[in-house]
């Protein structure tokens, strides 16, 4: 019998930005995103999740994940329907034997699930991780900064001495991410204890390869998750992460770094049957 996960677990996920855009949002010129009532900085969960699918791709690329088991899914290139239709022929048109099949060789689809019934279908597969926006600790500043180059891109700006852009940036954010694993959703997508190793590891690891002008500054603070004994679950999620406090240190009015916070567990009043991990 396969290794799959047999608890519950809830954890919260810290990271950081300094004069950086964490996650742009389109509809505003790809400005941070924001909550425009609080001003406290905002990222998807998609966001995440895309660095948790690189890092695992950059693994399997290595050489260090074996890709017909750790193959990503939802990335560059693939045409999605073209693989799920591949997938139902493999199981004779049977729609669970090819959600089955799917979850065994992509990473993300036993992860996070995915939406497979486009083409000729595979119906839908719900993963047993799921991510929350993640929100900043305080109210974010997003400034936009205008550039110029010495050079120009067409022909008709030749005479121009230089050609403008802007960026958009905030000074410093540290925000603050919940996840959710459930055993229940793991059984069914084969999601094992080797697969939520994988993740921590991942997320620990989210921003070491996607550096970028606009994100050369974010880093993994803290991970700090609860295990339950049951795979039902010993305590509501939202119990657990008000045991999780992050508040700016006595006498800091502007925080500019993590130094400039203080991250505390009230283990003392732990429920029963929860055990916490601090893998960050």
């Amino acid at each position: 019998m396969e290794n799959y996960i047999k608890n519950r677990y809830d954890f919260v996920f810290l990271y950081d930005v300094k004069d950086g855009n964490p996650n742009g949002d389109p509809d505003f010129d790809n400005q941070p995103r924001i909550d425009f009532e609080t001003r406290e900085g905002l990222v998807s969960d998609v966001c995440i999740k895309r660095k948790v699918r690189n890092y695992i791709q950059l693994k399997v690329e290595a050489g260090e994940l074996d890709a017909e088991k750790y193959d990503i899914f939802i990335k560059q290139g693939n045409v999605l329907n073209d693989i799920i239709n591949e997938e139902k022929k493999k199981a004779d048109n049977d729609e669970k034997k090819g959600r089955i099949f799917m979850c065994d060789k992509y990473f993300d689809i036993r992860t996070f699930g995915a939406v497979l019934s486009t083409g000729e279908g595979l119906g839908v597969v719900r993963g047993p991780v799921q991510f929350v926006f993640s929100r900043s600790i305080d109210s974010v500043d997003s400034r936009t900064h205008s550039l110029t180059r010495c050079c120009v891109t067409d022909n008709k700006d030749a005479t121009k001495d230089n050609t403008f852009g802007n960026k958009s940036t905030i000074s410093y954010g540290l925000y603050r991410m919940h996840g959710y694993v459930s055993a229940f959703d793991g059984e069914k997508c084969h999601f094992t204890k080797d697969d939520l190793n994988l993740l921590w590891e991942a997320l620990a690891n989210a921003f070491e390869h996607d550096h970028a002008a606009a994100r050369g500054e974010m880093n993994a603070r803290a991970l700090i998750v609860f295990k339950h004994e049951s795979k039902l679950g010993n305590a509501r999620a939202a119990q657990l992460f008000e045991l999780v406090k992050v508040n700016k240190k006595e006498g800091v009015e502007f925080p500019r770094q993590f130094e400039d916070y203080q991250v505390s567990i009230d283990k003392s009043n732990l429920p029963t049957g929860i055990t916490i991990e601090e893998l960050i």
